[in-house]
């Protein structure tokens, strides 16, 4: 087995749109910690995969299928054999738009920034990824491969909390602090989190360590809930998690972010969320990885494979009621609705009634969804590359019924899906399921991703 690496720097400059805020104008003002394009290269009896992470919010279809044929007409790759993983850092900008689709005409060109993305970004971008492929295609050498996982529950959280009344908030650095009894609000928290810390290690001869993958679950959000109309660029936990081990090991790092759309990284029932570091969280993270490097046997390895399966999953039909409130609203204010004279905050239900039309337009034109799962086999270990924001019990069932050795969930890959929550979540409501264009399948959606993954795994896998 041969891999190569490459490691290329794709921070926005001044006044790049950030995403991972609705309806908020954010443009990058100062670095905190750069941004970067990884690629992995893994080359084996003739076959050779790709994988890309990038320190943004999240990738637009047509940009991912721009560079996946890049790749593949330049450096000979089967197209389904390149997986490109945005790690959903709310403190970076988006490959493309994703708030709002193309169905949307009614917003002035120089409020585009509404839609979620910044075309002035785009080509930078996809110039730098390339040469991020290049780089890696052109640095093949032998390795061992070694693989573990370790536990670590102390950094994340299940973030949907049941109240009193049995509906469900999101806990956060918009509670009040002055609470003394604590959120006295909540019941309990509606479910798991994900505390896997998987590694997967690749050593040359000479024991030096030139890649890694680091898998772990949880939103990168620290930065961005500090002030969520800030204009500060960062990597936030993944970009920490892979500076240290950086500084502990050389080499490069790709961290790839599991089913963490359910999943924050601050205590629900800590009224100081304000103390959440990224930082903390990166050298915290390092010290597990650390460990179970130490644990570790290196061992030559020949098989890779991957296996790609297009479902049609159906686009959620707007409910009458909810389209009738929206359309009653966009009626009283085709513009946008601004909260301040700066116009650099819409109004969030003007901005949610323009989302649930947005999403009506597209059940219309396109009523099934398109969706890609994609699985990587190095070794004896699984990537299940899956779009959109999945909910961790998803990923853990995944994980419980899968044959590999060590499967790990790559979350938000190759194109903006939204939310995929579970089918009890929606009998509670919140945040993750109300129809939006960030929450646009049909309730069913999980358990169709979560079935053909698995079969996918078994396949792969012969068992």
């Amino acid at each position: 087995m041969r891999i190569g690496t490459g490691m290329v720097e794709i921070t926005p400059e001044e006044g790049i749109q950030l995403g991972g805020n609705v309806g908020c104008y954010r443009p990058a003002k100062i670095v905190s910690d750069p941004l970067y394009a990884r690629t992995l290269v893994v080359e084996s009896n003739g076959k050779k995969l790709c994988l890309i992470t990038l320190d943004l919010v999240a990738i637009e279809r047509i940009y991912c299928d721009r560079i996946r044929k890049m790749v593949a007409e330049k450096w000979g790759f089967e197209y389904d054999a390149i997986m490109i993983h945005p790690l959903q850092i709310h403190s970076a900008p988006s490959l493309g738009n994703f708030m709002l689709t193309e169905d949307i005409k009614n917003i002035p060109s120089e409020f585009d920034w509404l839609r979620g993305g910044d075309e002035r970004y785009n080509s930078f971008a996809v110039d730098r990824i390339i040469e991020s492929v290049k780089i890696a295609s052109e640095s093949l050498q032998d390795v061992k491969i070694g693989v573990g996982s370790g536990i670590e529950g102390r950094l994340a959280f299940n973030r949907r909390a049941v109240m009193r009344d049995g509906k469900v908030s999101m806990p956060g650095v918009w509670i009040p602090q002055n609470l003394p009894l604590g959120n006295t609000r909540i019941c309990y928290i509606e479910g798991p989190m994900d505390p896997e810390v998987g590694v997967l290690c690749f050593r040359k001869d000479s024991l030096n360590i030139p890649v890694m993958l680091v898998s772990y679950t949880c939103h990168p959000v620290c930065v961005f809930a500090k002030n969520p109309c800030g204009c500060i660029v960062s990597a936030d936990w993944p970009g920490a998690l892979a500076d240290e081990l950086r500084k502990r090991y050389g080499g490069n790092v790709l961290v790839l972010n599991g089913a963490c759309g359910n999943i924050n990284p601050w205590n629900p029932f800590d009224p100081d969320y304000m103390k959440i570091d990224h930082r903390f969280i990166g050298r915290t993270l390092a010290e597990m990885v650390e460990k179970v490097i130490e644990t570790m046997d290196f061992k030559e390895e020949t098989v890779i494979d991957w296996k790609v399966k297009h479902i049609k999953i159906p686009v959620r039909k707007v409910e009458p009621k909810l389209l009738d409130e929206a359309r009653e609203i966009l009626k009283q204010n085709p513009d946008p609705v601004w909260i301040n004279e700066e116009k650099t905050r819409v109004d969030f239900k003007w901005f949610r009634a323009l989302s649930i039309m947005n999403v009506y337009l597209l059940q219309q034109r396109e009523p099934e969804f398109d969706y890609e799962i994609q699985v990587f086999r190095i070794g004896n270990v699984a990537l299940v590359g899956l779009p959109g924001e999945m909910f961790v019990e998803g990923g853990l069932k995944i994980k419980l019924l899968s044959p590999a050795f060590k499967t790990y969930i790559v979350h938000m890959v190759n194109q903006y899906v939204g939310y995929i929550p579970t089918m009890d979540a929606f009998q509670r409501g919140g945040h993750e399921v109300e129809t939006t264009l960030w929450s646009k399948l049909v309730p069913e959606a999980l358990d169709m991703i979560v079935d053909t993954s698995i079969k996918l795994l078994k396949e792969m896998f012969g068992k």
